[in-house]
């Protein structure tokens, strides 16, 4: 079985992989990669879940940061 044609266990995969692909499917496009691959994304679609991922990853990071302010004020 070739690997795009695999079945992907979301409970097995780095936070990051999981999180793309999550976003993939919000977005309609999990149907085309899991039939086709990430490469069959166009520069606009991968750029997209790309900047996703980015601003989520920034939104962590200040939430983590405000949650470490809240512990250091008590």
């Amino acid at each position: 079985m070739s690997k795009k044609q695999e079945q992907i266990d979301l409970d097995h995969i780095k936070p990051e992989e999981k999180m793309k692909y999550e976003i993939a499917e919000e977005l309609g496009y999990l149907d085309k990669v899991m039939a086709t691959g990430w490469k069959s994304l166009t520069a606009k679609e991968s750029g997209r879940i790309g900047g996703i991922i980015t601003k989520r990853k920034n939104e962590m990071k200040e939430e983590l940061k405000d949650e470490m302010k809240v512990e250091m004020n008590r």
